[in-house]
């Protein structure tokens, strides 16, 4: 693509998503990348907050350069693939696309589409993102769909296995009970004495036979006992809110370990330790909205003290892990909903009991990232919660 017009789909793109009419700069295209979203990002609402934006301007000057480089793109677009390793979006705190992500997203647009096979299963978070920037940002006819094979998601069925000696064993019963019977009709009569003996021997093998089962009864749980079972298995057993993490550092004696200290909207934060090391730094979990169990049981892990469980969404074969993100507009200590389950919640969590295990097994993304129990949304206020990991599951 040449300079000019990819210059040209940076501009239509960015003024689309920031509500800006493109015709005034669409006659500056002989500028710098720099300068002409520079010029576009002054001329919006927040223009002041996003050009004073390091991190923004960082993103830009990405562009630039793979622009430069667009002969070897490569090497680019894999540190690029790094870089989402951890993140839904390249700037921000949600699924919402950055005016970084549009601005990059239109730069790579092209090399993206155009790697072959071999190259894209080497890019798989890079191909992750820029599908979703293309079907959530309304970029009308500027670039054409880059075509992605997805692999759907087919929850594993339970079958009930016949076992093969059950058949055998009922003929060989059969057989049994039909040998028996030509047996007696071939054996003399026995005498009246003897039949008696023999009827006696049988009834008390029978009573015998029918004391275990008395037994089993009597230590058959009552009705009320088995209806509190299926309760524990309900969603609502487990108090989930949504939090503000404010500050968040390295575990100070295990590595793969990250502490946060989370607002829930109470009068002190909690302070929860969480199994993130390797998929998110301390800087990306600050200021962020998560999701997080709070009436888990408290307790130390490698001697520091966790008062929660930040809920996270993982991949298939966890190489990808990433915590729920809350829908905007959802406060600190918000309680999330579910459909249905109305039930109040433990007031703490008994872990003899495996409820959190039980439960969790329910718990996964849909086909659309949203989180979900059994199928129902993670609900708030301001809507469902959700994950750039569709089909996952949560824990």
């Amino acid at each position: 693509m040449g300079s000019s017009n990819l210059k040209q789909n940076i501009v239509f793109a960015l003024c689309k998503h920031l509500s800006l009419d493109p015709n005034p700069f669409a006659s500056d295209l002989a500028s710098d990348l720099k300068r002409i979203c520079t010029s576009i990002l002054k001329s919006s609402p927040n223009g002041d907050v996003l050009v004073n934006n390091n991190e923004l301007m960082k993103w830009i000057e990405f562009a630039e350069n793979f622009f430069k480089n667009s002969n070897a793109p490569f090497k680019e677009l894999n540190e690029l693939n790094e870089d989402l390793i951890t993140k839904s979006v390249l700037l921000g705190d949600g699924l919402k696309p950055s005016a970084a992500d549009v601005i990059v997203f239109s730069a790579v647009h092209s090399s993206v589409a155009g790697l072959s096979s071999s190259d894209r299963a080497k890019l798989p978070h890079l191909l992750r993102w820029a599908d979703y920037i293309q079907n959530k940002e309304e970029f009308g006819n500027l670039f054409n769909k880059i075509s992605l094979e997805k692999v759907p998601f087919e929850p594993p069925a339970l079958k009930s296995v016949k076992k093969p000696e059950d058949s055998n064993a009922k003929k060989n019963v059969q057989a049994g009970k039909q040998a028996d019977s030509s047996e007696a009709g071939s054996k003399p009569k026995k005498s009246a004495d003897a039949q008696k003996k023999v009827e006696g021997e049988t009834q008390a093998t029978a009573d015998k036979k029918k004391a275990p089962e008395k037994e089993a009864d009597k230590k058959k749980p009552p009705e009320k006992e088995a209806d509190k079972k299926v309760e524990e298995l309900s969603v609502s057993l487990l108090k989930i809110q949504i939090g503000l993490i404010r500050k968040a550092w390295k575990h100070p004696s295990a590595d793969s370990l990250l502490v946060e200290e989370i607002d829930v909207g109470e009068a002190k934060c909690r302070q929860v330790v969480s199994g993130l090391a390797k998929y998110c730094t301390p800087e990306e979990l600050t200021n962020r909205r998560v999701v997080l169990i709070t009436n888990v049981k408290p307790g130390k892990l490698r001697d520091v003290m966790s008062e929660g469980l930040v809920l996270c969404a993982s991949n298939q074969d966890h190489t990808i892990v990433e915590p729920l993100i809350a829908p905007e507009g959802a406060k600190p200590g918000e309680i999330v909903t579910f459909s249905g389950h109305d039930g109040k919640p433990e007031d703490v969590l008994n872990p003899k009991k495996k409820q959190l295990d039980k439960i969790t097994l329910h718990l996964f993304t849909d086909d659309k990232g949203v989180a979900t129990f059994k199928g129902i949304p993670f609900m708030t206020s301001s809507g469902p919660c959700a994950s750039s990991i569709p089909n996952g599951s949560i824990k």
